[in-house]
């Protein structure tokens, strides 16, 4: 779930080294804000499968992987740059001080980073989004595309909720994709995509980003349905698996058009089931990846 969040209750809820360490420069400081309902420990749970391990788009050119693109056709999405931001590090849980510390998100202040919630068997949201997000990295790659990561469990915590904003920013990524799994409450299941709000208030201004980010947003919804099988969320966006926002740093600093996914509940167990399976992780790449083709290629 989103690090700067709004907790959901029952409605109730690289290109380089040197891009990221550079941008770890500007002070990014922090501490320990769980996110949603669980303060899990950093157990990854049973969720041992992962694709096998590929080099840190964080430190190495992304180049093909995994996945071909079909004979005899040009990678689509050669020439364009897409960051993933894998959300929260499993280290934010040994780094409470840091990620607690507050930052500058626009509109206000709030905590670097959270923990991230985890499913009841200790699951951790941090360990997810990295999976889905190295699985997410291949397909792009094999379809072209330059990836940025944020970050790739390569720093003891963080990066802090404004240094991940000004990494996408830094990039000029043509889309930015924030990987996340809710907290939520029992029975409350299924995806959603978090869009900005047009905010216009301190440092944040979104105006350029609303429509863009938008139209990514439901690219995504719709392809992840379809690659997954899972409903649009029962609790939030009426249906449609949209929700927009106006609370979320990531959002209201970006100036390159961006969106949060949140791909399931790990607080409920059915939605915690496929979370944990590999198989399925792997159809939710795959359908954020096409969503973000689709945006992409027009």
């Amino acid at each position: 779930m989103p690090y700067d969040h709004r907790k959901t209750t029952p409605r109730t809820r690289s290109r380089t080294r040197g891009l990221a360490l550079a941008l770890a420069a500007t002070g990014c400081c922090a501490v320990l804000a769980g996110c949603g309902a669980s303060q899990a420990s950093p157990s990854d749970g049973k969720s041992t499968e992962s694709p096998k391990a590929a080099p840190s788009a964080a430190t190495t050119p992304s180049g093909p992987s995994g996945t071909a693109s079909a004979p005899g056709t040009a990678p689509s999405l050669a020439g364009r740059t897409v960051v993933l931001d894998p959300g929260h590090n499993s280290g934010n849980f040994r780094h409470a001080r840091e990620i607690n510390q507050k930052v500058n998100i626009g509109t206000n202040r709030k905590e670097c980073d959270t923990t991230g919630t985890s499913t009841n068997a200790g699951y951790t949201e941090a360990s997810f989004t990295l999976d889905v997000t190295h699985r997410l990295r291949d397909l792009l790659t094999a379809r072209g595309a330059e990836v940025v990561l944020t970050h790739d469990a390569d720093r003891p915590w963080g990066p802090c909720i404004d240094e991940r904003a000004k990494i996408g920013n830094a990039a000029r990524a043509d889309a930015v994709v924030s990987v996340h799994a809710d907290g939520s409450a029992v029975g409350n299941r299924g995806f959603h995509v978090i869009l900005p709000a047009r905010v216009r208030e301190g440092s944040a201004d979104t105006t350029k980003i609303v429509g863009p980010s938008r139209a990514l947003g439901e690219r995504i919804a719709d392809r992840f349905a379809r690659a997954t099988g899972t409903a649009p969320s029962n609790y939030l966006g009426s249906g449609t698996g949209l929700d927009v926002r106006d609370d979320l740093g990531g959002l209201n600093l970006s100036t390159v058009p961006k969106v949060f996914v949140e791909c399931g509940n790990m607080r409920d167990p059915k939605d915690a089931e496929l979370l944990t399976s590999a198989a399925w992780r792997q159809k939710a790449a795959q359908g954020i990846a096409d969503g973000i083709a689709t945006y992409l290629e027009g």
